[in-house]
């Protein structure tokens, strides 16, 4: 049923990307250059489609706010951390599109309560620093099974040849 966004040329790769210290949103190291080479190899996205292990609902939920805010979901940091916002726009469009083409489960519409985790802009910062990539997030059904996200997952994968690039986002341990 996506039948909203054009196909485009390129297809968008998936990409998991162990985030890491919320700390690498404002220093430079090997991860943070890593995730700059890897922007700079693909091709422009049109959105990112976040799916942070930050975000634990019951029920499947994707953000769907034109300006989503900056969660600082963390404590114990620097003050500097806490003053960063990523202002990338939301695409409430796809958000919608998104939830009408998935048939193996209810896609609930998140419209201001969550936005962007950690998870989500402390890679997306030194990946597209002007934040002129449109950034939605989708949750993770935590009393789900993993079969059900891998059938979640098949339905998205259509997306990529629309110019959306997903991110997974998240760590087995964190090493701060």
């Amino acid at each position: 049923m996506m039948n909203n966004l054009p196909e485009q040329g390129n297809r968008m790769p998936v990409l998991f990307i162990g985030h890491g210290s919320p700390m690498n949103a404002i220093e430079e190291n090997v991860f943070t250059k890593g995730w700059k080479r890897i922007a700079g190899s693909i091709p422009r996205p049109r959105a990112i489609l976040f799916i942070s292990a930050h975000w634990l609902t019951r029920g499947t939920w994707v953000t769907a706010m034109k300006k989503p805010k900056t969660i600082h979901d963390f404590a114990g940091f620097p003050p500097e951390l806490f003053a960063v916002d990523y202002p990338a726009n939301g695409d409430p469009d796809l958000a919608r599109e998104i939830s009408a083409s998935i048939t193996r489960a209810q896609v609930e519409l998140d419209e201001g309560a969550w936005g962007l985790d950690h998870g989500s802009w402390s890679v997306a910062r030194p990946m597209f620093p002007d934040a002129s990539v449109p950034a939605i997030q989708m949750s993770i059904d935590y009393h789900k099974p993993a079969l059900y996200h891998y059938e979640l997952a098949k339905e998205l994968a259509g997306f990529r040849n629309k110019g959306v690039l997903i991110i997974g986002s998240g760590n087995i341990v964190h090493n701060l």
